[in-house]
């Protein structure tokens, strides 16, 4: 059994990344076990926390490695607990997640106001954040969850809110990554490290209204505009060019596709053609 940590103090000061940890509670299957750890690493946690877990040597299961892909690492990683009171010893606020009504303690709470509580309690240096999850059967105990400061929910399809377990994880650590990346200064976008595609810029005046001109001939050479009864196609037809605010790559395909059309018309008209 890998020891717990007794206190916060190792953690203080860190990135509050570091300072968030999920409980799965007597998870019976260890691929869920390892779908979890890849949950946690895509959103850039690292503390996955078991409670008397099903299986022995879960951490090294063929199932909880095949699920967890690249994220391995966080199963060695991994701290296993006897009990629930163990694993949430260190923290200051932990959120019990399940998809029942409970009439226990607090108010519940969704996801989304757990993460932003969450965020504001991160703030101070020495806090530290729990999402306690049960079984995949039965969920939490009413006894597991007293043990927690807060109950939160996921809203899910109410007739049919269901997840699994690691689902409901991944879902989690997703509102939490949102919710403390103001506090990292982190980009929430892929970052293109200063390349720039001059194909994307948007396409100068001038560019679009040659291609609209060359557009209206390639739809007269193939028939579908009569040039002498156009009714309203021409006008509405430059109004769409014009919203959609075409790049400079976009511009230049289309000239070369009008291009196409007006050479194969040309060609299916020929005299010579055999």
């Amino acid at each position: 059994m890998t020891p717990a940590l007794s206190s916060d103090s190792a953690l203080s000061g860190q990135n509050p990344f570091a300072r968030v940890r999920f409980v799965m509670v007597s998870p019976s299957h260890p691929g869920n076990v390892g779908s979890a750890a890849r949950a946690i690493k895509t959103m850039g946690f690292h503390a996955l926390h078991l409670v008397n877990p099903g299986t022995d040597d879960v951490l090294h299961h063929p199932d909880a490695h095949a699920l967890a892909s690249g994220a391995v690492d966080i199963l060695e990683q991994a701290t296993i607990h006897a009990s629930l009171a163990d694993a949430l010893a260190p923290t200051t606020l932990a959120f019990a997640l399940t998809a029942r009504a409970r009439a226990l303690g607090s108010a519940p709470c969704d996801i989304r106001e757990a993460a932003r509580q969450s965020a504001s309690e991160l703030a101070h240096d020495d806090a530290q954040i729990a999402i306690v999850l049960g079984t995949e059967r039965s969920g939490l105990t009413n006894e597991e969850i007293l043990l927690c400061q807060q109950v939160c929910h996921i809203p899910a399809n109410p007739a049919y809110s269901s997840l699994n377990v690691s689902q409901a994880l991944q879902l989690a650590a997703w509102e939490m990554r949102y919710a403390l990346l103001p506090l990292t200064h982190e980009a929430r976008l892929p970052d293109t490290h200063g390349r720039h595609d001059p194909g994307a810029d948007p396409a100068a005046s001038e560019r679009v209204q040659a291609l609209l001109d060359h557009f209206e001939q390639a739809l007269v050479a193939v028939g579908f505009l009569d040039p002498l009864h156009p009714k309203k196609l021409v006008p509405r037809i430059r109004q769409m060019f014009t919203r959609n605010r075409l790049t400079t790559d976009e511009v230049d395909m289309m000239r070369g596709l009008c291009t196409a059309m007006i050479r194969t018309a040309q060609h299916a008209h020929s005299p010579d053609k055999t």
